[in-house]
């Protein structure tokens, strides 16, 4: 068995909406670059896995035939539609485009079911990650819904329960709308506020429809949270959750827009403590899943100073073969970068950020710290739904 499948070839590059676009397809270039001058895609077990693109019937199970059959006309076209968010300045018609996100569509299918069938330890699909796509609908940079369509792979495939986390800067609502009323999937989303980023939604009150109350969680962080904050909202809200819930796989959706650098959002969260988000996921998918873990990438948008950083950190984590934050970033990659992109990236593989484990929940609520305050009307939101304290557990 591979101890790591990750999804990639160079075909992945193809989901291109344009030069001036934010989320640029080098982002994923430059990333396993750095991966494979750092040796990871050499770690023992690790698998690299190409795909092909998803059938319209696979597509079927996250989307409606009607936005697939809008999606090949408006490449064909080139003519914007509107009502299906084709054309627009966040999802704009590129040649190939139904092809392109059919791949990673496929990629994350394809890791979730290496996963679920024991043919691969952990997986990793850093081209997936749309999280914003809808049944209908483009939406923020995503055209298909890739982690939608991975979970209900998993769940077809005999899979009873769920979890899904995203610790993208901005909430998870494509996939939350999809699972909103289905009790086996439980989405937790630690995001940037509504009220000061897209899409506006994903508020602690948001627990799931009728039948799948508590199913549904938000941690809608204030702007400007930083490392010991975000780490103590991931560590109070998602390890309790998680263990309670006892997924049978976790997915787990990484976008590192979180950044201090990310151009596109106002959090302050660094390569180190997003790191350490990625080992507590990791080590809570051995200790209630049996080690069944697909991650996906998403958003980030500091191309060269912070993405390929943070997401080798990710493929060296899932290898089993973590990463130093103070390891040197190599000179060859350097030189790559400033040859492309005219200015020197980062030395280290980490910020030198504050990644030591947050005070816990346990040890007491701060009712004048802003994060405590979120942390803690998401708690008390949910927490009942799975006999647990919101003040003490």
């Amino acid at each position: 068995m591979a101890q790591t499948h990750v999804v990639w070839s160079t075909a992945m590059l193809g989901y291109d909406f344009g030069p001036q676009h934010p989320m640029a397809p080098l982002r994923l270039d430059l990333t396993f670059r750095l991966a494979r001058q750092l040796g990871v895609l050499d770690a023992p077990g690790v698998e690299l896995v190409e795909t092909a693109p998803a059938s319209d019937e696979l597509l079927a199970t996250a989307h409606e035939w009607h936005y697939i059959e809008a999606v090949r006309r408006a490449e064909a076209t080139g003519e914007p539609d509107l009502d299906h968010g084709l054309g627009t300045e966040d999802d704009p018609i590129f040649a190939g485009m139904h092809e392109a996100a059919a791949r990673v569509v496929a990629g994350s299918v394809t890791a979730a079911t290496a996963v679920w069938h024991g043919t691969a330890a952990h997986a990793v699909n850093l081209a997936g990650g749309m999280h914003h796509a809808m049944a209908d609908h483009a939406s923020g940079f995503c055209v298909y819904n890739d982690v939608v369509a991975a979970i209900r792979a998993v769940l077809a495939e005999g899979a009873h329960r769920v979890a899904y986390v995203d610790l993208d800067a901005h909430h998870g609502d494509g996939v939350e709308r999809a699972f909103w009323d289905d009790p086996r999937v439980l989405t937790i989303s630690v995001h940037e506020s509504g009220h000061t980023l897209f899409p506006g939604s994903g508020h602690p009150t948001d627990v799931g429809g009728p039948h799948a109350r508590g199913s549904v969680v938000n941690v809608a962080l204030p702007a400007r949270t930083a490392d010991t904050g975000w780490l103590r909202a991931v560590g109070s809200v998602v390890v309790p959750l998680v263990r309670a819930f006892a997924p049978e796989v976790v997915v787990s959706q990484h976008g590192c827009d979180a950044h201090g650098l990310d151009p596109l959002t106002n959090l302050a969260v660094s390569v180190d403590a997003q790191r350490e988000a990625m080992i507590l996921v990791h080590d809570l998918a051995h200790e209630v899943a049996g080690g069944r873990w697909l991650a996906v990438g998403g958003g980030g948008y500091a191309v060269a100073q912070v993405v390929p950083r943070i997401w080798t950190h990710l493929l060296a984590i899932a290898a089993h073969v973590p990463l130093d934050p103070v390891t040197p970033v190599p000179r060859a990659w350097c030189e790559h970068v400033e040859e492309v992109l005219g200015f020197p990236p980062p030395e280290l593989m980490g910020d030198e950020g504050d990644a030591a484990p947050p005070r816990p929940w346990s040890a007491g609520y701060d009712p004048g710290d802003d994060v405590d305050r979120v942390v803690l009307a998401t708690r008390q939101a949910v927490f009942h739904w799975f006999d647990l304290d919101p003040l003490y557990d």
